[in-house]
Order: C-alpha cells, then sequence, then structure tokens
C-alpha cells in the first residue's frame, strides 16, 4: 500500500508540474503580446520622436574598436521586442561593412545637459531589457515558488505516511504477538503436563490433540504473516498469465467443499459454463478467493447458506452467518482488523481479508463488503475486477 501511494504521489506531482509549467508559458505569451502592444504604440514613437529631435547620424570610418562596438550593439538589440530590436538592426547592418563612427548632435543639450542625455538613453535601453526578461522573471519565480510548496507539502504528506505506517506495523506487531502468545502458552502448559506424567489416558490423549491443533494454527498465522509481509515488500510481482476466472473458482470451491460440509453449510454456487478469461497470477488469484471462503466457513451459521457466483467479472461470496458492525465494516480489510467477539471464538488471525484484499488490488480491481447484499444473505463479500479484454 505504501509503494502504491508514493506511485500515486510521483503521478500527482508530474501532472502538477505539467500544468503550472503550461500556465507560466501562456503568462510570458500574454505578457510578450502585450508588452509588443505596448512598444509598438508608445516606445517605438517616442524612441523615433527622440532620435530625430537629437540629430543622430552613423558615418563610415574609425578603428576596430567601434566595429567591435557595432558587433556588441547589434548582438544586445537582439534583446528588445520585434519592433524596435529590427529598427536598430537594420541601422547598425546597413554599415556592418565599414568600421562605425557613430555621431550624436546634441547642440541643445550641451554641457551637463548632454551628459544626462546620454545617461537617460543608455537607463532607458537598460529598462528595455529589462521590461522584455520581466515574464521570463516573473514566471521563473512563480514556478520556483509553487513547485516548492507542492514539494514540501508532499514531503509533509509522507512524512505523516510514515508516522501512520509506524504506527500500523507497531499495532500489528502487537497482534502478532497476541495471536502467537496464546497457543505457545497452552504448547508450554500441555507439553509440560505430559512431561511430569501429570495427565493418563483419555486425558493425555485430549492434550496431545490440542498441541497438535495449536501447532497448526500457528503454522497457518506464520503462514498468513509471510504472504502478508512478502506481498508487501518493495518488488515483489505478481506471475500474470491468461486465466479462465470460472475454472479458478470452481477449483477454490472444491479445495473447501469438505469444511462447508463439516459445518452442515449448504453451498450455492453460480458459474457459467463459459470461459471468463483474465489475465491473472493464477496461485495468488485462488489464495485470495480461498481466504474469502474460509472467511465464509469460519463466521457462517451451521446449517446455514453460502452462495458463490460469478457474474462477468465479478466474484461474490456470501453467507448468512453473523452480521458485521457498520463501523468494524470500515476497517475490516486492514491487517489483525476483527471484533472482540471473533477474536476469542472463532480463531481467525484477521490478515486473511487483509491478504485477499491485497492481492486484488494488485490485480488492478476492488474488494468490497456489501452488508446490505440482501437476498437471505447478511454480508457479501465481492471481487470487482476490470474487463481487461483478454
Amino acid at each position: 500500500m505504501e509503494n502504491g501511494n508514493r506511485a500515486e504521489d510521483k503521478k500527482s506531482l508530474k501532472w502538477f508540474l505539467i500544468k503550472r509549467f503550461l500556465v507560466v508559458m501562456l503568462f510570458i505569451l500574454v505578457s510578450e503580446e502585450l508588452i509588443g502592444i505596448l512598444y509598438d504604440n508608445v516606445v517605438i514613437p517616442w524612441v523615433f520622436l527622440i532620435l530625430k529631435s537629437q540629430h543622430i547620424s552613423i558615418t563610415s570610418g574609425g578603428s576596430p574598436i567601434t566595429w567591435i562596438l557595432q558587433m556588441l550593439l547589434y548582438i544586445l538589440a537582439s534583446f528588445l521586442p520585434d519592433g524596435i530590436s529590427g529598427y536598430v538592426q537594420r541601422m547598425i547592418g546597413s554599415h556592418m561593412d565599414h568600421s562605425l563612427q557613430i555621431a550624436v548632435d546634441v547642440t541643445p543639450f550641451e554641457g551637463r545637459l548632454g551628459i544626462l542625455l546620454r545617461v537617460v538613453i543608455i537607463v532607458a535601453f537598460l529598462l528595455l531589457i529589462f521590461v522584455s526578461l520581466l515574464p521570463y522573471l516573473i514566471g521563473a519565480f512563480y514556478y520556483y515558488r509553487v513547485v516548492t510548496k507542492k514539494v514540501n507539502e508532499l514531503i509533509e504528506a509522507e512524512k505523516e505516511q510514515q508516522l501512520a505506517y509506524d504506527r500500523q506495523r507497531n499495532l500489528l506487531l502487537s497482534d502478532i504477538a497476541h495471536d502467537i502468545k496464546t497457543p505457545i502458552t497452552t504448547l508450554c502448559s500441555y507439553s509440560k503436563a505430559l512431561s511430569d506424567d501429570i495427565v493418563q489416558g483419555e486425558k493425555r490423549q485430549e492434550y496431545l490433540e490440542a498441541i497438535y491443533s495449536k501447532s497448526m494454527r500457528m503454522s497457518e498465522l506464520i503462514t498468513l504473516l509471510f504472504e502478508y509481509v512478502k506481498m508487501d515488500s518493495s518488488g515483489y510481482e505478481l506471475h500474470k498469465e491468461n486465466c479462465d476466472l470460472g475454472e479458478i473458482l470452481r477449483e477454490s470451491v472444491a479445495m473447501q467443499y469438505t469444511d462447508f460440509e463439516g459445518r452442515r453449510i449448504t453451498l450455492q454456487v453460480e458459474i457459467p459454463e463459459y470461459q471468463v478469461p483474465y489475465r491473472a497470477d493464477k496461485i495468488q488469484m485462488t489464495r485470495a478467493i480461498t481466504n474469502l471462503l474460509t472467511n465464509a466457513v469460519r463466521y457462517g451459521r451451521d446449517g446455514g447458506r453460502t452462495l458463490v457466483r460469478l457474474e462477468a467479472y465479478t466474484i461474490t461470496v456470501a453467507d448468512d452467518g453473523m452480521e458485521i458492525d457498520r463501523e468494524f465494516a470500515a476497517h475490516i480489510f486492514e491487517p489483525f482488523s476483527r471484533a472482540d467477539k471473533a477474536r476469542s471464538t472463532k480463531g481467525g488471525s484477521g490478515l486473511g481479508l487483509s491478504i485477499a484484499s491485497k492481492i486484488v488490488e494488485m490485480h488492478g480491481g476492488e474488494l468490497k463488503l456489501d452488508c446490505d447484499y440482501g437476498h437471505g444473505y447478511t454480508k457479501a463479500f465481492q471481487i470487482i475486477l476490470r474487463n481487461t479484454g483478454n
């Protein structure tokens, strides 16, 4: 589940970055158009007016330094918007085959006013460059801020997930210790009694059967725990192949049939004769279905009914046994989730449904509990798979 959450976070971050990048590009495009309109209608007419009033002329002749200056001006002019950059580059380009000598007639502004004019022209030139780059600067700053904020949110969310995972793991370890401690206590006390010859006759046989039963219970718990940890570990992959869901369901029911008979539970099996093709890990899908059937045997009613149905790509296992509390139903697929009564009387580990849910999720499906299934049944577990077209 943790790996799934990380994958979702990566996907969410990817689309977030793409959307914000498109917003920035749209902002830059609109800004450039607005700046272009400003230059065409305000800046360029004003520049033309200043150039005419100051009698600026360009004559050939001069040193290589002026030619380098000409090239530098030509390159710098490319940073200006299209209108003014084209004008400046055409003016400079017409003299590219000669050295450049710029003469500015500032007769009306001699002395300090001439210096001030030159300063104003330089500042205006730099200001034009800054305004041209402003949309990119704003876009970069905005993108940096939103990405930083999003990444920080993901880091905080990951910390919360890690804390929740640690709490769940501690609870899991506590439940494992609880469930293993009970049969171990029985094994220790019964084996000690047998070793000291405290019990004889039929009582001795009863103790031996209890030891065997508790040993099998511990073996079942450890096996389930191993399967749960294995599927929850990173790098674990299903071995999918083309299967027939109907065949998998029939084989699963056949393996559990004697258990249903032992509790006199009537099986109503509704599996179509035609094939229902699906690409799945046959072993793991069989385990998920078997866990649902085992749950029906364990929590069904003696002499009751159990429905096993395959309809389209939905597998239903319903029984008329004990009802499930609505509040508890919301957590039933969490590991070691059991009602107190179930913990003390039925001997369930609480891992079977959690493993089944994880297997179904890894197949791209969903395991649901329907407490209002009806038709005389108190509850129904449904494996809902997507039609893959196989």
